[in-house]
């Protein structure tokens, strides 16, 4: 039995899940034999399942996306004997994200990504030269502009002094200066991970529709998208055509438009979170060993198939003959979608506990006893 799943949002870590998991199925099944791969997609999570998975832990004092300084993790693994480098997963959200918001109030218009600069910055001093680039749960709409700056990018007004933090003041950038850049990055591979495939601006863009759910008014999205959509065209000034291009490619709205800062700057190349995790985590190799599959997260609904980590894991298993089925804290696909994913079948905490409250708090028993319940119905 292979488990490879997400975290349960809120209630427990993709690690958690697994060992609950396995104590259900175990229960059922006695010595029965189980691997796991803790999943993520690149979004919150992403370190974690890079730690389980054998990496090294790593801390930085950096920026919070109001200025208030805070502690940010990556994971860093070496590189072979002799081959120098190393691979770094950095996630954004542990600087940038909407957890590091002081009281929880949200900044729209000011929050900056320059402490994922720093994040980005101590991954090169640790010895990276290759990094996943894990993006999600930001309190930020910058475009990448702090960010950029803290890697080095002088975004500058017409007086030729400093543009103010956040997206808002971008609108009043009248040149950018890439000389600084540090030097490290022209041999560094980025890779950009999200689900997310958004544009920078327009009605599909960063600021349209996730400035909201980090406090934008639609006063603010307006004088965000237009903020963006102006820094695009400076910054053009300073990387050519490609500036546009990437405004437009996918993933250049991930994360308040950090992917475009990523894009077009630092030459980052985009793929889903998913596929690139399961690289990273070894998934295949423990695939490879298996006979039977579990995946899951905390919901299972429309956006578990655009992406997210339960559907690349089935993709994979299906791709090699294997059986999958799932685990959720609540479930909001049909069976037919179910199975046009590759998923047999998924089993609902809500289906042990109608009240959603105690299904997060109790979440870990209630996970062992629909382990045991999928262990009866397909392995005994």
């Amino acid at each position: 039995m292979l488990i490879a799943a997400d975290k349960f949002k809120g209630s427990l870590t993709a690690v958690e899940v697994a060992e609950h998991v396995t104590a259900g199925l175990r229960r059922a099944v006695p010595g029965l034999a189980v691997s796991a791969v803790p999943v993520a997609d690149g979004g919150d999570g992403t370190v974690a399942a890079a730690l389980a998975a054998g990496f090294t832990r790593h801390e930085a004092r950096v920026t919070g996306p109001t200025g208030v300084p805070v502690t940010a993790t990556f994971a860093l693994r070496a590189g072979a004997a002799g081959a120098g480098g190393g691979t770094a997963v950095v996630e954004m959200a542990e600087a940038s994200g909407l957890q590091h918001l002081p009281g929880g109030v949200f900044a729209p218009l000011t929050a900056t990504t320059y402490g994922t600069g720093e994040l980005l910055l101590a991954a090169l001093d640790a010895g990276a030269t290759s990094i996943v680039f894990g993006v999600g749960g930001s309190a930020t709409t910058d475009g990448g502009a702090g960010m950029l700056a803290a890697l080095g990018a002088r975004f500058l007004d017409a007086d030729g002094e400093p543009v103010a933090s956040g997206g808002g003041p971008l609108r009043d950038l009248a040149t950018v200066d890439l000389s600084g850049l540090d030097p490290r990055l022209a041999k560094t591979e980025i890779v950009l991970a999200s689900d997310v495939d958004n544009p920078l601006t327009g009605p599909k863009g960063a600021p349209a529709v996730y400035g909201p759910q980090k406090g934008a008014s639609e006063e603010d999205v307006a004088t965000l998208d237009a903020a963006l959509a102006h820094y695009a065209e400076v910054l053009a000034g300073a990387v050519g055509p490609k500036a546009a291009e990437a405004a437009l490619a996918p993933g250049a709205g991930a994360a308040g438009g950090i992917g475009y800062g990523a894009l077009a700057v630092l030459d980052a190349a985009f793929r889903p979170g998913i596929d690139v995790m399961l690289d990273v985590l070894g998934f295949a190799p423990a695939l490879a060993k298996a006979t039977f599959v579990i995946t899951g997260e905390g919901s299972l609904d429309a956006q578990t198939l655009h992406g997210k980590a339960p559907a690349g894991v089935a993709a994979a298993a299906r791709a090699a003959g294997l059986d999958v089925v799932a685990v959720c804290g609540r479930l909001q696909l049909p069976q037919e979608a179910l199975a046009a994913a590759g998923i047999r079948r998924a089993y609902a905490l809500t289906d042990l506990e109608s009240d959603p409250a105690r299904c997060m708090a109790e979440a870990g028993p209630l996970l062992e006893r629909a382990a045991e319940r999928l262990a009866r119905d397909f392995l005994v």
